[in-house]
């Protein structure tokens, strides 16, 4: 029983991974105290952040990172910011929707999205 509780917890550790491109150390310790709640997380997450009806999940990740730069979450930007360059953004949208954020989000909004960005275009130097 406890081996069939480990599969699950590690395929829907994988998928999570497969899907964002990263698993946060959080999601690794809820999986093992509370698998059912993560499930019921992921459920949610993959609902609001991939294909709705009438928006693509590229379009639903710009809105997240928007939010995400408000909140100034810089780490959480950056993460969204390359799934949405994964998920087929160019780095022209990602930039416009940040400026986007800096009307209703102010200053601190901006900033916080650009120094991601800024981070992004900087690994892709080293590479």
């Amino acid at each position: 029983m406890a081996e069939l509780e480990n599969e699950k917890r590690e395929k829907l550790l994988e998928e999570m991974r497969k899907e964002r491109g990263y698993v946060l150390e959080s999601w690794v310790y809820l999986a093992e105290k509370d698998l059912e709640f993560l499930e019921s997380y992921n459920n949610l997450y993959t609902k609001g952040l991939t294909d709705g009806k009438a928006l693509p999940a590229k379009t639903r990740e710009l809105i997240a990172l928007a939010l995400l730069a408000y909140r100034g979450l810089g780490d959480a930007v950056y993460e969204h910011a390359k799934r949405a360059l994964r998920l087929g953004a160019t780095k022209l949208e990602l930039l416009e929707a940040l400026e986007t954020s800096a009307i209703p989000g102010g200053a601190p909004t901006l900033a916080t999205g650009l120094r991601a960005l800024h981070r992004i275009e900087e690994e892709e130097k080293e590479k």
